[in-house]
């Protein structure tokens, strides 16, 4: 991650829209054992990519809602952009290696 300490974010908008500001342009999709862009053309494993930025949003009326929007690189595909991934009750089943390299950080 990035020694940087980027601003706090009062909503998930705001850091999306950071990020963007950012060059993070390109919109992440989680799945079981990558991600995935270009309209699930491109896939990338966790070794292919790495978690530039971590933003933490709770929801207002249930913290076990939690937002989460990661700015992510790929040196390997020249890809910068971002992924929102909600945790806790809805949480998306993927795979121990991607929730490894998900929660690193």
């Amino acid at each position: 991650m990035s020694s940087f300490q980027p601003p706090s974010f009062d909503t998930v908008t705001e850091a999306l829209q950071w990020l963007n500001n950012q060059g993070f342009t390109e919109n992440f999709n989680l799945d079981t054992n990558c991600i995935r862009c270009n309209n699930n053309k491109q896939s990338m494993s966790p070794e292919e990519f790495k978690i530039e930025y971590i933003f933490r949003f709770e929801g207002d009326t249930d913290p076990g809602d939690e937002d989460i929007v990661y700015g992510i690189i790929s040196e390997v595909y020249a890809l910068k952009g971002v992924l929102t991934s909600a945790f806790g009750i809805y949480a998306d089943s993927v795979s121990a290696e991607m929730i490894r390299k998900l929660s690193t950080h």
